[in-house]
């Protein structure tokens, strides 16, 4: 059976569904706000659930060919190791810029036939005697079997309203320089868990071969609001002084405009649809990106709901809805227990991550614990489905 399907947003989760949408033989039309369609942000991983989710939409060996293998996080406070994760031998994560993500997603899409129609800013939706009708500021379109709201944190159709955290960071991307760091790690420093300063390796843009890397910077919420008044070379000074490994990553920064502000917030929809609408994505769920999971919940989402769209449309949704719970209500918890650790003005959390829990994170059987936590699969993606992300 097949549907009509409207999907808002042309971001990771709504591309990645329209694609497997389209493929199953639904009839989809994607809707997006901007002019043309674009990234926002900088670098994420993809970790080896996504990259299942990839391979099933037919994008992953293009996006293996532009991203930088991760085979290990490891984060230092002081002379201390606070943070030592290694993926499992052979199933790295894959660590991108948004843009190189997004091109083999709008790629992708484009194969399966989906032509996107663009500057259409959603406003709402409406019932109809034949189905759901999707209403922007460029008119009445319709009617659907089925409105997929995959339009992100700025969603104006969802009804979730999440908690937003104290402290944000703000993000770059250059080109990787000479530098004794190695090109397959993220690496991070701490002080206490108010500052965080990070180097990901994120591979190269689709028309540009130079490898490059995204450093991060952690913000309270009151700094990044005087971020635009902030001097950049005192900044550079602070930060290169808080890691002077950051010195020829920031070299390369001349303009405040390479920098990109990036606020989070926290929440859940405990239940993520109506009759005939579902929300995808950060539309449904948002977290901190401590664990660098959020590509993949975007992308793991639009999988579990193609294989629920295989049921008739008054099981599909439900049953979409109890494959997900478990994975994402296990890491949306674990993502709020885990991020005052690194981002807070607690001086108590960050001393007992120093002290307690990164010691005992390095004796069995945490490492493969830890290893399973940050690949996605800590339990089952997508509840009865063995085998299959």
């Amino acid at each position: 059976m097949t549907y009509r399907i409207a999907i808002a947003g042309a971001g990771m989760g709504g591309l990645a569904a329209a694609t497997l949408l389209a493929q199953d033989g639904h009839a989809v039309t994607l809707f997006e706000r901007f002019a043309e369609a674009r990234p926002v942000g900088s670098g994420l991983v993809v970790q080896p659930v996504g990259l299942a989710v990839l391979d099933a939409l037919g994008a992953g060996d293009e996006a293996r060919s532009l991203g930088a293998p991760l085979t290990r996080m490891l984060g230092h406070s002081g002379s201390r190791i606070a943070l030592d994760v290694a993926y499992r031998p052979g199933q790295p994560g894959l660590a991108m810029h948004r843009s190189a993500l997004f091109h083999c997603l709008w790629q992708a899409a484009t194969r399966a036939g989906v032509n996107p129609t663009t500057g259409h800013t959603a406003t709402g939706t409406r019932e109809g005697p034949t189905g759901i009708h999707f209403t922007t500021d460029r008119g009445d379109h319709g009617p659907f079997d089925l409105i997929v709201d995959a339009s992100g944190a700025a969603s104006r159709l969802s009804p979730l309203k999440a908690k937003p955290l104290p402290f944000g960071a703000v993000w770059a991307h250059v080109p990787w320089p000479v530098t004794d760091l190695p090109g397959n790690e993220l690496r991070q420093r701490y002080h206490h868990a108010s500052r965080m300063a990070g180097i990901l390796p994120i591979g190269h843009l689709p028309d540009d071969p130079t490898p490059r890397a995204a450093i991060f910077w952690s913000l309270p919420a009151a700094d990044l609001d005087a971020w635009p008044e902030r001097d950049l070379n005192d900044w550079k000074a602070e930060v290169t002084t808080f890691w002077p490994a950051l010195s020829p990553f920031l070299a390369q920064i001349t303009d405040k405009v390479q920098l990109t502000p990036a606020r989070y917030s926290h929440g859940t929809l405990a239940k993520p649809h109506s009759l005939r609408l579902i929300h995808i994505g950060d539309a449904a769920h948002r977290a901190s990106p401590q664990l660098g999971q959020g590509a993949n919940m975007a992308l793991l989402d639009a999988r579990a709901l193609a294989l629920a769209l295989r049921l008739p449309l008054e099981d599909a949704l439900p049953r979409y809805r109890q494959t997900r719970r478990w994975h994402l209500g296990l890491y949306q918890t674990l993502s709020a227990a885990f991020t005052p650790q690194y981002q807070s003005h607690s001086r108590a959390l960050p001393a007992a991550r120093d002290h307690l829990m990164s010691p005992l994170s390095r004796l069995w059987p945490l490492p493969r614990i830890l290893s399973a936590l940050v690949s996605g699969d800590l339990i089952p993606p997508i509840a009865g489905q063995p085998g299959d992300t």
